[in-house]
């Protein structure tokens, strides 16, 4: 059994799809970041980095319980676990690698600040168009790489995929489409035809909802807000926040 601790966030939705397709059973505990959930002890102790997703495998290495959290490296660790989704030839595996690592590292913190800026500080013109910028220029890198290759990683459809799905979703909002960016196009449109991501696809609207119902009388938190998180995390580690 694997506890997915999470949100339906292009990070969470990545675990969630991977566990989807590998068909391994799992249930999704909530773990709401507007509310400040990520901050509870409970929580920091599967994640000190106070952020989503985690897992708890009750099975995991040498057969007792195993957590993790960091959404690419848990992608690693269910693959390795089940021998699915990353190739076992050298070269397509650390082809694949590769491409995971560049989600890890460009896709999700360049696509995540002009997400940031575009929806909260709309005034700073200079962030918006260097973020913007930027993630246009790795839609490119994308754009380039699918017109050589039928999947993101090899041939094969792998975790680079998984990875990097979810934080496409709002391609349309960067003006990429089926004209400009054709390859790009053919792989999100085969993204969206497996089962696993319908599933989760659905799966992310019904526990977003059942957060936000959940959340009703709650405080809203600034989760943007860097030093009010450090503060919450401090408070969090030294025992003294108790909301």
């Amino acid at each position: 059994m694997i506890e997915l601790h999470s949100s339906p966030t292009p990070n969470g939705q990545k675990v969630m799809i991977m566990l989807e397709e590998i068909g391994i059973e799992w249930k999704h505990i909530d773990v709401d970041i507007n509310v400040g959930e990520q901050f509870q002890p409970e929580h920091l102790k599967l994640n000190p980095n106070n952020k989503i997703p985690a897992i708890v495998d009750t099975e995991g290495p040498g057969g007792s319980p195993y957590t993790m959290m960091e959404s690419g490296a848990i992608l690693f660790y269910l693959a390795q676990k089940t021998g699915k989704f990353l190739p076992v030839e050298v070269r397509k595996r650390y082809d694949t690698l590769q491409w995971l690592f560049f989600q890890v590292a460009h896709i999700g913190p360049m696509f995540g600040q002009a997400n940031h800026f575009n929806r909260q500080a709309r005034d700073n013109q200079y962030a918006r168009d260097r973020y913007n910028n930027e993630s246009l220029r790795l839609y490119r890198v994308l754009e380039n790489r699918l017109g050589a290759s039928a999947w993101l990683g090899c041939d094969e459809y792998s975790i680079a995929d998984i990875a990097t799905y979810p934080w496409c979703k709002g391609h349309a909002e960067r003006g990429v489409d089926g004209e400009t960016f054709p390859s790009f196009m053919r792989w999100f449109i085969a993204m969206e035809t497996r089962p696993a991501v319908q599933r989760n696809n659905e799966m992310a609207a019904e526990i977003r909802a059942r957060m936000e119902k959940a959340a009703k009388n709650k405080s809203v938190i600034n989760m943007y807000d860097t030093k009010d998180n450090g503060e919450r995390l401090a408070r969090a580690t030294s025992g003294k926040d108790k909301a």
